[in-house]
This record gives C-alpha cells, sequence and structure tokens, in this order.
C-alpha cells in the first residue's frame, strides 16, 4: 500500500516538474523568432542556438520527464539546465533596482526546481511510467 501511494507522488512530482517546463516551451516553440530575440537580448552568444537547445530542453526533455522516459538522465539533464538557466537569466548579484526582488526570486526558486530533480534522478520515475512498461528499470 504504501509503495502504491508513493509511486502516485513520484508520478504527480514528474508531472509537477515537468508542467512549468512544457508550458514555457510551447510558448518558445510558437514564438520562435521572439525566443531568439530574447536570447540575443540576454547577450547570450549563438542566440538561435540557445534557443533550439531552450526549446528542445523545455519540450521533449520535459515530456520525457512526464511520462516517466529515461526519467534519471533526463532528470539529470534538467537540473543542469535548470541551473543554467538560473545563472544567466536571474543573476540576482548583480540587478539594481525594482527587477532585484524577482531575479532573487527567479533564482531561487529554479535551485528548488532543480533539487526535484535531482531528486527525481534518486528515485526513479516509479511504476507508472515508460520506464517500467518498457522494462528498463524494476518496479
Amino acid at each position: 500500500m504504501l509503495n502504491d501511494i508513493n509511486d502516485v507522488l513520484i508520478l504527480a512530482a514528474r508531472l509537477f516538474l515537468a508542467t512549468l517546463f512544457l508550458i514555457f516551451g510551447w510558448r518558445k516553440l510558437r514564438d520562435f523568432s521572439g525566443t531568439v530575440r530574447q536570447m540575443a537580448n540576454d547577450r547570450l552568444p549563438l542566440p538561435r542556438l540557445a534557443a533550439t537547445a531552450a526549446t528542445f530542453m523545455e519540450l521533449p526533455v520535459a515530456s520525457a520527464i512526464a511520462v516517466g522516459a529515461f526519467t534519471r538522465p533526463a532528470a539529470v539533464a534538467m537540473a543542469f539546465y535548470t541551473l543554467g538557466t538560473s545563472l544567466v537569466e536571474h543573476r540576482y548579484w548583480s540587478v539594481k533596482g525594482t527587477g532585484y526582488i524577482d531575479s532573487l526570486e527567479g533564482f531561487y526558486k529554479n535551485l528548488g526546481i532543480a533539487g526535484g530533480f535531482l531528486l527525481l534522478c534518486l528515485t526513479g520515475a516509479g511504476r507508472y511510467s515508460i520506464d517500467v512498461l518498457c522494462g528498463i528499470v524494476a518496479s
């Protein structure tokens, strides 16, 4: 019984973690030129490549998390991606004025999300996943 509850909670955690990235990944894909402009405004080198990488991480990789496919490597990739976006987009230590609190909040929220992905890497996808269905891991 406790294992059933744990598997349901792991499924919920996967879905909660993936939702944010799926929503914003879809937005990035729908307005790809706007995403490239944002990357250029953020002074990222190779903004088109950065936008492509962000869209890839937020759609197919987050989808893999949601359905529990290749969960452990996808979770590690998402943890690093989330930390990277914090260092690029939420550099609160260099923000002055009104954007400071938003940047500070975004940075530490991303740390929490990255922690969730690291825990998912530890726990695995749980029984309700493609990983278990395909025999990639035991339930």
